[in-house]
């Protein structure tokens, strides 16, 4: 099973040697943010810095940094162990399309070891102490000013917890969050995101919206924030099914919403109706500052927290970083479910180096004239996968998990006058190269082999790829000793 809270998690990683305590004073202005991002990508320790400047509580880092620890966070040995379960919630008889994932997915609330359950206000850990009115102070938690041109300090593994006005359904997001003063946070939701709509419902009715954030939460519940579920499926509910057992929650002290009892920290406050501040700059996961924008800014009303509590934050920039593996177990989490979308597909990768929406890889068995193209907009038409800029499809023999390969078939199999789709769509709100936010151009490369019915009329037909002789080859192998190689 995954662990139930952090500090479990944090103990098990020293005791196997891969957590370094920081005991010497950092500052979070740049220096943390430098240290992470080196040892993030020499594939370091998960980091516990006790003495953060201006701040009197521990900061954990990179402790997602490597597949191996956020396996380990989630009690897997590999991420298809996920996936296969997932799996087997997925029966013949499902439909094809969004109402298969729907059923699917409604089959967790009926597990009894799924479901959230609530726990007495009291007893939750997250609450052993209480802060409201003057006694809240955010510049107490450490936050992070982590390239030089950023906005502010931000704190960036926040876990927003919202729901909607109307029908009461709630989400669980990750998005940044700018530190304006001690008890304001600027709300960093793009305009795609189900909270984002939650605000614009709440704004329109003319009511204030319910915003809590947690820190420091169990492992699963940090993962399922960063899961692309539709917007009626409850994350906490996959979290459950994620971690194998019931995500305690708790009654929030001022709000009414519920967050994880076992949190380090979490703050609650309204949302007022069009209170916006300006909003970054922020060197994001693109690799790239996204530039000043306004958003909607929290007033916190109540700090909640253990008697020692510490923070978690992570540090986006350049890939790779932090947000690498918790990609890799979306991408291979959700390929069951996207199979239902389009049946189609064989395997898909999501490159670390294109944000894990900038580019998909995906394999098919192809059957028919055009093939390619079909699974290419059914793509453009599969919930977050709308804002995929770039999509190659290649035969099933192709490994998309080998870039090398890959490439090799899209720049030798590729007529560009011929295979090459463009079409304009939906891009993420951060992307930087679209001429005007929000929309753009995409790109879909059909690198599989082509059929005489698409127009491959050359004698001979598509020529087969060059291959070593089995026998030979398997002769050489059996000899190898002998050449002395």
């Amino acid at each position: 099973m995954a662990y139930d809270d952090l500090r479990s998690l944090l103990r098990a990683l020293e005791r196997d040697g891969d957590l370094k305590r920081i005991k010497a004073e950092v500052d979070p202005y740049l220096e943390i943010g430098e240290i992470v991002d080196r040892v993030n990508k020499a594939g370091g320790p998960a980091l516990l810095f006790e003495n953060v400047k201006g701040s009197d509580v521990p900061l954990a880092m990179n402790v997602y940094g490597t597949d191996r620890r956020l396996l380990k966070a989630l009690g897997l040995k590999a991420y298809t162990d996920i996936s296969d379960k997932i799996g087997g919630l997925l029966k013949p008889e499902l439909p094809q399309g969004f109402v298969g994932v729907r059923e699917a997915f409604g089959k967790l609330g009926t597990m009894t070891h799924v479901p959230p359950k609530k726990v007495k206000p009291g007893s939750a850990p997250v609450q052993e102490v209480v802060l409201t009115g003057d006694d809240v102070d955010l510049d107490r938690l450490p936050a992070l000013f982590t390239w030089p041109e950023d906005g502010g300090s931000f704190f960036n593994l926040g876990l927003t917890h919202t729901k909607h006005p109307e029908t009461g359904v709630r989400n669980l997001g990750l998005y940044r969050l700018q530190r304006h003063d001690k008890r304001t946070i600027g709300m960093h939701w793009q305009i795609h995101k189900d909270s984002a709509n939650h605000y614009q419902v709440a704004a329109r009715r003319g009511e204030r919206l319910p915003v809590a954030i947690a820190f420091g939460c169990p492992p699963a519940v940090t993962y399922a924030s960063t899961a692309p579920l539709p917007g009626d499926i409850d994350e906490y509910l996959f979290a459950g099914f994620v971690q194998g057992k019931r995500i305690e929650m708790v009654d929030c002290r001022t709000v009414p919403l519920q967050v994880p009892a076992n949190a380090e920290v979490v703050i609650e406050g309204w949302l007022e109706p069009g209170q916006m501040l300006p909003e970054g700059p922020f060197g994001d996961h693109t690799g790239f500052y996204t530039p000043q924008e306004p958003f909607p800014a929290l007033t916190i009303d109540c700090v909640t927290m253990r008697k020692r509590p510490l923070l978690q934050s992570i540090v986006v920039g350049r890939p790779p970083t932090e947000d690498g593996p918790l990609g890799r177990a979306t991408e291979r989490f959700f390929l069951p479910l996207l199979k239902i979308i389009v049946p189609d597909i064989v395997d898909y990768h999501l490159p670390e180096s294109g944000g894990f929406h900038n580019c998909a890889i995906v394999s098919i068995d192809k059957k028919y004239p055009k093939h390619a193209q079909k699974v290419m907009h059914a793509i453009w038409g599969a919930h977050m996968m709308s804002l995929t800029k770039l999509i190659v499809v290649v035969d099933a023999d192709c490994d998309v998990h080998n870039l090398h390969e890959v490439s090799w078939r899209a720049l030798g199999n590729t007529d560009y006058s011929r295979d090459l789709t463009v079409v304009e769509g939906p891009v993420d709100h951060l992307d930087h190269s679209s001429y005007q936010q929000f929309w753009g151009g995409k790109a879909g490369i059909d690198a599989t082999r082509k059929l005489p019915e698409e127009g491959y009329t050359r004698d001979g037909g598509w020529p087969e790829m060059v291959e070593s002789d089995p026998e030979t080859a398997d002769r050489v192998t059996k000899r190898w000793r002998e050449y002395g190689l």
